[in-house]
């Protein structure tokens, strides 16, 4: 007969408990994208000769999921291939947001319980970010409102990004335990000076005609006179995940003299190191679920985070890498 210690049943049902939760919340989370079919989250239509996409959940900062990417990808193929198609133009619905980033809480409760959509995101998410960099055919990115994260892959790679003054862009990865993903490590080195750096680290926002003088959107480009307090600036980079800190330095420095190709598998790779890791899935507690914004960081200093476990997040998946 086998007995168990009391001590150690609480624990394992404790982690059953806690596993039973993030299944629940995932089906919940994938019910609902099956369930809003009624309101697709892409709209694809001809305009004459323009292929249009519009991301169409704005009750939810039109935050990019799975059948958005399986939907979006083909159709640009397609038109990429049309001759009847010259251009291709992207825009979000309801007038507060372009794309406010990734579905993080589906992925996160997938990257609990070891279900493939933690791998699945990313790789199809980066595959279409390939295509958007390589497409033939102008495609215009009409960046108004939130711009964050996923919404920048969906725009920053394209010919064209058109910014109004109400464009907020950000990549505020690292304040959730990730890192400036989606060809960040490819855009953000080739900005002015350091600007890239500045807003891969710290998440800083770009307002407007900003986003326009960084050389994010297509207009044209001026140096960026805002400037932030040091103390401020310290403040801040002490909030965000020393690993992701230390992931996204190593990132944009590699990134600054690789294509764009490489650069999305080198950041399918460290995807996947954070699914395995715990400050991801701190982030978006403290950020997104409870909103205590107050993460508890594993490690907690920069001093902790060793560079061999730096380097392990960017070694090779093996059969597993990110291919084209």
């Amino acid at each position: 007969m086998l007995c168990v210690h009391p001590v150690e049943l609480i624990m394992l049902t404790t982690t059953v408990s806690s596993r039973l939760r993030s299944v629940c919340r995932l089906q919940r989370i994938q019910g609902h994208m099956m369930s809003s079919q009624v309101e697709p989250g892409v709209l694809l239509e001809k305009v004459g000769s323009a292929g249009v996409i519009t991301i169409n959940r704005p009750k939810v900062l039109n935050a990019l999921n799975l059948p958005m990417i399986r939907q979006i990808y083909p159709q640009l193929k397609k038109w990429e291939n049309d001759n009847e198609t010259d251009i291709v133009i992207v825009r979000g619905a309801g007038g507060k947001a372009f794309c406010a980033g990734g579905d993080i809480r589906a992925v996160t409760e997938a990257g609990k319980v070891g279900d493939p959509l933690a791998e699945d995101f990313f790789r199809e998410e980066y595959i279409l970010n390939n295509a958007i960099g390589t497409c033939r055919k102008p495609y215009i990115a009409l960046i108004e409102g939130i711009t964050m994260g996923g919404g920048v892959g969906l725009s920053v790679h394209g010919r064209f990004r058109v910014a109004t003054e109400k464009t907020l862009f950000a990549m505020p990865e690292t304040a959730i335990g990730l890192f400036p993903d989606v060809g960040g490590g490819h855009f953000l080195p080739r900005l002015r000076g350091k600007l890239g750096l500045f807003l891969a680290l710290t998440g800083f926002r770009l307002k407007g005609r900003d986003v326009q003088r960084a050389g994010v959107a297509t207009h044209f480009v001026d140096l960026l006179h805002r400037r932030v307090p040091c103390c401020l600036l310290f403040q801040t980079l002490s909030r965000m995940s020393p690993t992701s800190l230390k992931i996204t330095y190593k990132q944009l420095k590699a990134g600054a003299t690789m294509s764009l190709q490489d650069v999305l598998v080198m950041e399918y790779r460290l995807s996947q190191a954070c699914m395995r890791g715990c400050d991801f899935y701190e982030g978006v507690r403290a950020v997104l679920v409870d909103k205590d914004q107050n993460p508890k960081w594993k490690p907690s200093t920069l001093e902790e985070v060793s560079e061999q476990a730096v380097e392990q997040c960017f070694s090779s998946l093996g059969d597993k890498d990110l291919t084209f």
